[in-house]
């Protein structure tokens, strides 16, 4: 049943979820309420009509797994990438176990110079629990990377449900209006941050904005 669910939400993304996906959704589930927070510091809140309307955030260096891919339309990138990721945390890396969820997941997205549509190639980014950090277990799958990312200095907004290509180009926009005019911050990269998993209807998304360095 917990297979067929899956399987109903990755059709909606048009990604067929391949049957060796149903012990690393098992496992998935089955340790859904151990996920460890990314580590990060809150720099300031930024509050609109009492509800805070976006927050800045430092985080620091850190090992992640990372997997790109580009394919036809942005879901389908985002859900092979996980399902790759999926795969090295339930078992397939030099340790052979599972390894632990962290949450968020980050997707790098880049937009087209128009700034109308996103680019094909996402990087997706898996933050190697704490105890990893220093030893990351070694992926089998030669796809996924292991990278020493920079410290980061984002200012990030949540959202719910879906992230479609339409939702995202949505959610900048709609984050560029409530910043005004600002050069202190990428235009054109930006980070989709995933706390739930993918079967979770309404689940909480943040679009990150990254300062300038």
């Amino acid at each position: 049943r917990l297979f067929a669910h899956w399987e109903a939400v990755a059709s909606t993304h048009r990604v067929s979820l391949p049957r060796d996906m149903a012990g690393p959704i098992a496992q998935m589930v089955r340790h859904s309420q151990a996920r460890e927070p990314v580590p990060y510091v809150s720099l300031s809140q930024h509050g609109k009509c009492e509800e805070a309307a976006y927050e800045e955030r430092r985080y620091p260096a850190g090992k992640w797994a990372c997997v790109t891919m580009g394919e036809p339309i942005y879901e389908q990138s985002i859900s092979m990438s996980f399902m790759k990721l999926m795969r090295y945390i339930c078992k397939e890396n030099s340790v052979g176990c599972h390894l632990g969820m962290t949450v968020p997941v980050l997707n790098e997205i880049h937009l087209t110079k128009e700034g109308t549509e996103l680019e094909r190639e996402v990087l997706t980014a898996y933050y190697l629990p704490g105890e990893f950090q220093q030893n990351p277990p070694v992926p089998t799958d030669p796809e996924i990377h292991i990278t020493e990312r920079a410290p980061l200095h984002v200012i990030t907004r949540v959202f719910y449900g879906m992230t479609t290509e339409e939702t995202i180009l949505r959610e900048i926009s709609l984050f560029w209006e409530l910043l005004g005019s600002t050069d202190t911050v990428l235009q054109g990269t930006y980070i989709v941050a995933s706390y739930e998993n993918p079967s979770i209807p309404q689940h909480r998304n943040e679009i990150w904005f990254i300062r300038q360095a």
